[in-house]
């Protein structure tokens, strides 16, 4: 699948798993429902770190890839803090409203800007490389089981491009 278009499909994932999580009020239900977000949320931006933004850096993306990472970091913050919050806590629902809003900020700044200045610099054939290549690092690390686990590891400072 073209990278592009595997990430913008999992942008809409991501924010129809989070507003399902807001839409709950039952706190029991909210510890799988953040497992799932959690899981979704990590080996995306796993697969952006590791493979698509240092497949897309150049010139004309750097600055917008650097603000990317910094915002990837403020994400798995928040997760990992949400990973050892008690659902039924008050601060919990606040706290995944703010993982939600970033994460759609961060969704709606690639899109707008990014992906398309990724669209002319890469072909057709070059996006699905990069897309299958991410697609087998996710599946990768759905398969060594609890991705959102990784994210307490790297909250000190953003990844490196």
């Amino acid at each position: 699948m073209n990278a592009v278009d595997l990430l913008i499909k999992q942008h809409r994932s991501l924010e129809d798993a989070m507003e399902k999580m807001l839409d709950t009020e039952d706190a029991a239900r909210r510890k799988p429902l953040l497992a799932q977000v959690g899981d979704l949320l990590t080996v995306h931006i796993a697969s952006e770190e590791q493979v698509f933004y240092p497949a897309v850096r150049a010139k004309r993306t750097e600055d917008i890839v650097l603000e990317s990472l910094e915002e990837h970091l403020s994400l798995k913050r928040l997760l990992a803090d949400l990973l050892v919050l008690d659902p039924a806590e008050q601060t919990f629902v606040p706290k995944f409203k703010v993982l939600a809003e970033q994460a759609e900020h961060h969704h709606k700044e690639e899109e707008e800007n990014l992906f398309p200045k990724v669209r002319k610099l890469l072909d057709d054939e070059q996006l699905e490389s990069v897309g299958a290549e991410m697609m087998a690092l996710q599946e990768q690390l759905r398969q060594e089981g609890n991705p959102r686990l990784a994210v307490t590891e790297e909250t000190e400072k953003a990844a490196p491009l």
